[in-house]
């Protein structure tokens, strides 16, 4: 009989395989350990790192409720600032402070504490913001926006080097001049006066920078300078790009997936043909020896003693085009526009005017001294709309103390000249027109009011960043306005359809850093026979002062002088 044997196909395991067996799972469990302690401390790390992002430190001036992480970024408006800041000033006072994520920004709605803190203070408080777009375009060269360097002072002192009001007298003629055509062109195509006057505008200052004028709104270099402000000015705008500041690895995004890298070289391309050859036609004309004293001959020849490179005076001449087509061009639309909605305004200053210039000459700023209700009419124009509402962000280099409060060093600091001007505390029903204001005590303020604090000039900037072009701008903004209401009679304009007339709105104001009305249709008319055979003869005689500045125009250009002056 077979006996069967169950034979087992197990293997022993041996000691040496357990062994092994037990030190990858003690190395599993301890590596997941270990893991989880790194994830435990980064994120507790990460928690003390961020918890108190967004969350206003001990010792800043009060402000609206933070969230976490995002401070006040998420209610901060993304236009019209000036205005929700203001709002804010009524409720948190005329100094207060933003969370906007990490960073701390101080609101000034008050005019003692400009006085002091922009003022007197201005070596702590010159700086700007770091702001990527500015530098990736400019190469922190941009008089304006650049950050407080000694590149930076350089620039601005040659810039009050040749701006003094005794250089600035020497260019009245051209800006008599271009004055005269800017009626003169009024004159012949009313409804395009608001062109007429970006052209003045942009004309004078390239005349007196460059030596260069434009006789035309098409010139060639206005409707260049006109694109690429286009181009900045959207590339500027809140929104436009990432926050490239706030979180810097985007910057390193490529082009390719980036739209704002291949605009703001674009940009900086237009500007740089504007500027630069801008620059080489002065240096050529001056070789040839046939100079007309503009600034920046001045500046070229005196480039080794101002410490200015080529790259330096490029950007110079430049940025003060900019600052000066776009600013004083804004303030005389304000003007036309404020004529039309308050038309008592312009009967009493055209009665000043008919008193003390009358009708068989054209006003010149000789006559301001005796017109103290078109004074009056240009401060309350500078106060009810401020060219630059919210100016240009300022940043602490310094920590700062304050009325208590502390302002560390970085902060960025909003000098909102809206709040000031539009303070019921300070003006008498403030959102209402009222050059009478002006008449009635020296700033506009209240009688009863302190108003030693505020600054007639205070619409023009504060401290070491206040415009150098002051007193050319000032010159350009008496003058015209003088004598455009000296000149015609604006009203509110007719639908040729309807009959109807059309209204003006005086609230309804471009977005941006610079605020102008939005376009508006106004009926403009000469307010005699007399006052145009005035103007023609002005500007005809105003043709070898024209002559001077008029290099290199386009063949469209010279056409254009010689049939505009054969009238």
């Amino acid at each position: 009989m077979l006996k069967c044997y169950r034979i087992s196909t197990t293997l022993p395991i041996s000691q040496h395989t357990v062994h092994i067996s037990l030190l990858v799972t003690l190395h599993y469990h301890v590596s997941m350990g270990l893991l989880l302690i790194f994830v435990l401390a980064a994120l507790t790390w990460a928690y003390l790192k961020l918890k108190d992002v967004g969350k206003r430190e001990p010792g800043l001036p009060p402000g609206p409720p933070t969230t976490p992480l995002l401070g006040n970024l998420g209610i901060f408006p993304k236009e019209f600032a000036y205005l929700k800041l203001t709002q804010w000033a009524r409720l948190w006072g005329g100094i207060y402070s933003l969370k906007l994520g990490p960073a701390t920004a101080i609101v000034i709605s008050d005019a003692a504490a400009i006085k002091e803190l922009m003022d007197k203070r201005s070596q702590s408080t010159s700086d700007r913001p770091p702001n990527y777009i500015v530098e990736s375009v400019t190469g922190g060269l941009n008089l304006v926006l650049a950050r407080y360097t000694d590149t930076w002072r350089t620039l601005r002192r040659t810039a009050h080097s040749i701006l003094t009001p005794q250089m600035s007298a020497k260019h009245l003629p051209i800006q008599y001049a271009e004055a005269t055509q800017l009626l003169y062109d009024i004159i012949q195509t009313p409804d395009s006066f608001y062109t007429h006057i970006r052209r003045y505008s942009n004309s004078v200052i390239m005349s007196v920078l460059f030596g260069k004028r434009s006789p035309r709104y098409e010139t060639p270099e206005t409707t260049a300078f006109f694109r690429a402000q286009h181009e900045w000015e959207l590339l500027l705008e809140p929104g436009a790009t990432p926050p490239l500041d706030l979180l810097p690895f985007l910057q390193k995004v490529p082009e390719s997936w980036a739209k704002w890298k291949t605009d703001a070289k674009q940009c900086r391309k237009h500007q740089r043909d504007l500027y630069f050859g801008l620059l080489d036609e002065t240096k050529a004309r001056m070789e040839k020896g046939e100079e007309n004293g503009c600034y920046m001959e001045e500046v070229i020849k005196r480039a080794k003693e101002f410490g200015m490179d080529r790259e330096m005076t490029g950007y110079l001449g430049g940025v003060l085009i900019e600052g000066g087509s776009d600013t004083t061009s804004s303030f005389l639309q304000s003007v036309v526009l404020l004529m039309i909605a308050f038309p008592e305004t312009l009967e009493k200053a055209q009665e000043e005017l008919d008193r003390v210039v009358g009708s068989h000459r054209l006003p010149t700023l000789d006559d301001l001294p005796d017109l103290p209700y078109i004074r009056a009419i240009i401060q309350e124009t500078h106060r009810f709309r401020p060219v630059a509402p919210l100016m240009i962000p300022h940043a602490t280099i310094t920590d700062e103390e304050y009325q208590g409060y502390h302002i560390p060093a970085g902060s960025t600091i909003f000098v909102n000249v809206w709040g000031v001007f539009h303070d019921p505390n300070i003006y008498d029903n403030p959102d209402h027109f009222n050059p009478d204001r002006y008449i009635l005590t020296e700033n506009g303020n209240k009688p009863d009011v302190d108003g030693s604090d505020l600054r007639a000039n205070l619409a023009f900037g504060c401290g070491r960043r206040i415009c150098p072009g002051i007193h050319l701008a000032q010159n350009s903004i008496n003058l015209n306005t003088m004598r455009l209401l000296w000149a015609f009679n604006f009203s509110r304009a007719t639908n040729p359809e309807t009959g109807r007339v059309i209204d003006v709105n005086v609230d309804d104001y471009q977005k941006g850093i610079l605020t102008a009305p939005c376009p508006f249709k106004a009926c403009i008319t000469p307010r005699s026979a007399e006052v145009i055979e005035v103007i023609e003869r002005e500007f005809h005689e105003a043709s070898d002062t024209f002559s001077k500045f008029e290099f290199g125009l386009s063949s469209e250009d010279k056409a254009f002088v010689d049939n505009y002056r054969s009238h």
